[in-house]
């Protein structure tokens, strides 16, 4: 019991049931309050056994909620007050639907008045810990952030401020504040979920200069001026599927373009108030620099001047939508108004050549295609340039090479292609470059030279080629991300 007491793996395991196990109070205590009140008021017909059992079992599933959830908050990482608040609704939940539990089942005789109460606040109580528990889990005010007017204003709730998913273009670069105008966007629309003033994962705070600065449990974020030496970008870079990489797999990734601006913010000096004409640009940054001024910020913003994004398309096959899914891929619409489709496989990194022809049916509404991480070969991408509309197509450590980029390069809207940790060399480069449409292309850790790269530039100087750091530093980071493992192993349990 002791071992369950303090952080350990066993701790962390049981705490992470709590979301499954919170959810069974929750349903039992609604259904027994409207059964109550359904045959009070004569609506239906129910035994007092019936509610009784229910009552039982929504005590048994509250205890048990209670015990996962403090096991879950020995990790760290939650605002105190909220925690606290949220822990004793929680343990109030479970003692009043013990309460209603005994002097409905016949256990106590006396009082029989206290029952009626009982249920009632358990209930209530289960609607305030579901609040709290949503704040701890998503930031304060989760549950009530799309609150529409006039409820908003009725229930004295503030006025929402604007959710970041771009960063807005920048009119000026040179003039631009590097660390208010662009890391702080990247920051907020990638890391601050997790790392803000009421959830601290890992007691790190980036909501602002301060606490970034300040640096979490595992010490200091970054080392100024080294970047590879530094933790926010050593995760950043790690497989997705390592426990270590950052954001977690799943959440919304950091482009590549994003990775180098942070990353030249930090070998520049992490200034809080330099602007980036007091900076010395590198090629490397160059092109991440330009993308900002027309707000894409990197590959998975909406940009407006694509003329995919104004096509009009028939409604998706929902039998081709429903075997798409049934393979791990994640289907999600552009936007409300169009049938245009983005598909991921960021959960099925099985997924490979003898399933690509799933996606053939949906070659109208697909556009933004991730595959990153998956078994696919150049015999798949036969079946991709069957998407004529395919815009953005991720293939980042795929057994991709030259071969399979040749048919790619005469689709009429593909402007995003990211081959990062492929194979493809400086041939396969140059030939995906003669592509009409293209606008950027990710080829850093690949085959592909600084000479092919520079050679590639020359004959297009509008494409942006994203080659990240060059070998030097790949080799350097690389050695760096060994002693990120040595140095930053699991606390003593």
């Amino acid at each position: 019991m002791s071992t369950l007491l303090q952080a350990s793996d066993w701790t962390y395991f049981i705490g992470r049931f709590h979301p499954v196990l919170v959810h069974l109070p929750i349903g039992f205590l609604l259904i027994a309050a409207l059964l109550e009140i359904g045959k009070r008021i004569g609506k239906i017909s129910v035994s007092d056994s019936s509610i009784t059992f229910i009552l039982f079992w929504s005590a048994i599933g509250a205890t048990m909620a209670c015990m996962a959830g403090y096991l879950l908050s020995l990790g760290g990482g939650y605002d105190e007050e909220l925690l606290s608040d949220h822990q004793w609704q929680g343990i109030g939940v479970a003692v009043f639907a013990w309460i209603a539990w005994l002097f409905k089942s016949g256990k106590i005789s006396i009082g029989s008045a206290i029952y009626l109460p009982a249920l009632g606040l358990s209930t209530i109580l289960t609607f305030t810990a579901g609040h709290d528990g949503g704040s701890l889990t998503h930031g304060d005010g989760y549950l009530t952030q799309y609150t529409p007017e006039p409820f908003r204003t009725l229930a004295g709730i503030p006025p929402r401020t604007e959710e970041k998913t771009e960063i807005k273009p920048i009119t000026d670069i040179n003039q631009a504040v590097v660390y208010q105008d662009i890391v702080q966007p990247i920051l907020e629309m990638r890391c601050v979920q997790c790392h803000n003033e009421n959830k601290q994962k890992g007691g790190l705070r980036m909501d602002n200069i301060t606490m970034l600065l300040k640096g979490g449990e595992d010490g200091p974020l970054f080392v100024s001026g080294k970047a590879l030496e530094s933790a926010m970008i050593k995760r950043c870079l790690l497989p997705e599927t390592d426990d270590d990489h950052m954001p977690p797999k799943g959440k919304p990734q950091l482009s590549e373009s994003q990775i180098a601006l942070l990353s030249w913010w930090i070998e520049q000096g992490a200034s809080a108030d330099k602007k980036v004409s007091d900076l010395k640009i590198t090629e490397q940054v160059k092109p991440a620099l330009a993308s900002l001024t027309s707000g894409s910020g990197g590959e998975n913003a909406k940009s407006a001047e694509s003329p995919v994004l104004s096509l009009q398309v028939p409604v998706p096959n929902e039998k081709a939508v429903e075997a798409i899914k049934k393979a791990g891929l994640l289907v999600m619409p552009i936007s409300h108004d169009k049938n245009l489709l983005e598909v991921s496989a960021v959960n099925a990194p099985g997924f490979g050549d003898g399933q690509i022809n799933l996606l053939s049916p949906l070659s109208d509404q697909i556009i933004w295609l991730k595959l990153s991480g998956t078994k696919v070969t150049d015999a798949a991408t036969k079946e991709i340039v069957k998407l004529k509309n395919l815009n953005k197509l991720h293939l980042e450590y795929t057994a991709v090479t030259d071969a399979g980029l040749t048919a790619l390069k005469d689709l009429q809207y593909l402007e995003y292609i990211n081959l990062v940790g492929t194979k493809v060399t400086d041939a396969g480069l140059k030939n995906l470059a003669s592509s009409k449409s293209l606008k950027n292309i990710y080829i850093w850790k690949s085959a592909v030279t600084e000479n092919g790269v520079a050679e590639v530039q020359k004959l297009h100087p509008d494409l942006h080629i994203i080659n990240g750091f060059n070998e030097a530093k790949v080799a350097e980071f690389l050695k760096a991300g060994d002693t990120l493992k040595q140095t930053e192993q699991p606390k003593t349990k």
